[in-house]
Formats: structure tokens, sequence, C-alpha cells
């Protein structure tokens, strides 16, 4: 009954520009490579979104330069609601305040339009490391200071940052380790030759369930449905850590509110289709949606949060 009443709130509101709209083929931006998490919610969302429309949304990846081409070329695209693009919170919220080469406003170059998913990240510890929790993690820390390693995606990443954020949080020292990328820094993991990282359930998932990684606490305000029996880092004694990497759909400045009103209605849509909602758990990833504007508040929440935290950390991007 909700669902039906906003859709006809939303049918009502549109004027002659959003009820013509849309009048062909609608362009879905993705800023990574095909196959990795972002790609494949996009193309969850271009093939929903195709549905509710009876248009064809065609996802174009355009990776390159850490996702700084993709948006550079949404920015310049006409705001018609025919460009759009989807993306990591990080690239948006994050980025601005490491990588001064592309410049851009997030709050005023980019209009949200739906946060899809997110995927809160989790602390995890090779299996064999003596710490079945994270208080007797903390503690084996505190007193081997400066001997443990923790690895990351890269200098500058989301890893990165959530594990700076930890260790001061939690009065610890710890080595950083770049990697190009969370897989290539599994296998140290595993191995032991790091001792901890910040990753989303989806990565880790594999190694979770093998036994290779023990997870010690979630980067989220509840539970996560995949992972119950762990912790949340408010419940396991940390309550100011938290991480979680969404991902969201974004337009050009000034595209009209009317035609953001009925993407974000029709991919809401989306994901609350039951089976969609169990894909996005299978892939480690929460059903978010809401309104633009509820979106557009957190956008403009976490810039402020992330813009903090790399100012406190004084991690540069190399």
């Amino acid at each position: 009954m909700r669902r039906l009443a906003a859709s006809l709130l939303v049918a009502i509101a549109l004027p002659a520009l959003a009820q013509s709209y849309p009048s062909r083929s609608i362009r879905l931006v993705v800023d990574t490579s095909p196959g990795g998490l972002t790609d494949i919610l996009g193309r969850m969302a271009a093939e929903g979104l195709s549905r509710g429309l009876g248009r064809q949304v065609v996802v174009e990846n355009k990776a390159g330069a850490a996702g700084n081409m993709a948006i550079e070329y949404v920015m310049k695209s006409p705001a018609d609601g025919y460009t759009l693009m989807i993306c990591a919170g990080g690239n948006v919220v994050i980025k601005p305040f490491l990588d001064h080469s592309f410049v851009f406003d997030p709050l005023a170059d980019l209009v949200p339009v739906f946060n899809v998913a997110e995927a809160p990240h989790i602390l995890v510890v090779p299996a064999a490391l003596p710490a079945a929790n994270l208080a007797e993690f903390i503690a084996y820390a505190k007193a081997n200071p400066g001997k443990l390693y923790y690895g990351s995606a890269g200098n500058g990443s989301p890893p990165h940052l959530a594990m700076d954020r930890f260790a001061r949080l939690a009065g610890v020292q710890m080595v950083h380790v770049p990697y190009k990328g969370v897989g290539q820094a599994l296998p140290d993991l595993v191995a032991g030759r790091v001792q901890m990282m910040s990753m989303s359930y989806g990565s880790a998932r594999p190694y979770l369930k093998s036994g290779a990684l023990r997870a010690l606490a979630a980067g989220s305000k509840e539970r996560l449905a995949g992972l119950p029996e762990v912790p949340t880092a408010a419940e396991a004694g940390l309550p100011a850590w938290e991480m979680s990497a969404w991902f969201g759909i974004f337009a050009p400045r000034d595209t009209s509110p009317e035609i953001v009103r009925l993407i974000n209605d029709k991919l809401q849509a989306v994901i609350d289709d039951p089976a969609a909602r169990q894909r996005l758990l299978e892939l480690g990833a929460e059903p978010v949606g809401g309104s633009a504007p509820a979106f557009a508040e957190r956008v403009r929440a976490d810039y402020r949060l992330w813009g903090q935290v790399v100012r406190e950390s004084g991690i540069r991007m190399e």
C-alpha cells in the first residue's frame, strides 16, 4: 500500500517534461571494470530500471583514473536524465580530500538519485591469531606495539582509512601495509603475515566460511544478516568505529527534480523485490533505498565525516 501511494504521488507531481521522459534509451555509467560489486549492482539496477521505465538502460563501464573518468564524464553530460552513474561512496565523499589532481565538488556537481545498497566492513584476523574477540585483539596489539601489521587496498583507500581510524580509536600502534587491492592482500592475511584488515563481508565471506579468517566486529549499526553471530563494533566495545561502503546512483547537476523522483521511485521498486533483496544479501550487500533527499543528506554527512577523518589521519594518496 505504501509503495502504491508513493507511486501515485510521484505520477501526479510530474510535469509535462517528466511525463514525456524517457523517450529513448538511458546510459548508466559504472566507474569500475566489469565483474566487481559496483558493476554487479549497476547491472541489477539497469535491468530493473529498464522494466520500470519501459526503455532500455545501457550499462557503460568507464573505469580509469580510479573512478575520475566516469565522474568527469557524467559531470559534463547534459542534465536531461539520460546519463546516470553508479559508484562507490568513497569516490564521492573521500577521494576529494585525498586526490587533488581532479577537482570537483560532490555536493554541487552531482545530484544524488538513489542509494542502492551498502556493504558494511568487518574487522577480520587470521584464524590462528590468539584473539577470539575484539577486546582480546586490542589487548594483544597493545602488548605488541608496532609489531602488528594491517593490510589495505592501497594508500588512502577506504580499508586504509578504516584501519587508521580503528588504530587511533583503540589506542594501538600498527604498521600499514598497502596492496594493490583487497584481493592481493588476502593471501598474506590468511597466512598471518598481516594480522588484521577492514573489508567488506562479500570479500571476506569465502575465507570466513572455510575457517581461514575470523571476524571480530562489524562496522555497521546493526548485526549483518549474513553474520548474525558477529557483534557490531559498538557491541564489541568500540562504539565510535563504523565503516560501510555504500553504492549510489547520481545524475549531472541541474537534472530535473521530477525526473530524479521518478528514477528513485522505479529503483525503490527494484530493491523491494524479494529476489533482488536476497541477491544483494548473497553478495554481502544490504539494500538501502529511500528518498533522493535522504540520500543527499547521507552524502553530505559522510562528506563531513570523512573530511575530518582524512584531516586527522594525515593520509595522502601517493
